[in-house]
């Protein structure tokens, strides 16, 4: 029976983890998430912290653009 479960970052879906015998597996299912696509992370909660960080540096990247 495979675990697989959802990662939502701020009411985004940012993709699913599933697990297999050596952790956690991410499939992203928006384009911003890509770069996590196929990575392992030992829990699913590593993963949504993962995407949470990638969302959090994005809006940081963002709001820096914007100032100039």
């Amino acid at each position: 029976m495979s675990k697989a479960y959802v990662i939502e970052v701020f009411d985004r879906t940012a993709g699913i983890v599933v697990a297999d015998e050596r952790g956690f597996r991410f499939f992203s299912s928006e384009r911003i998430f890509d770069s996590l696509e196929s990575g392992r992370f030992g829990s699913a909660r590593a993963a949504e912290r993962a995407a949470r960080a990638l969302m959090a540096r994005r809006s940081e990247s963002r709001a820096a653009f914007a100032a100039f």
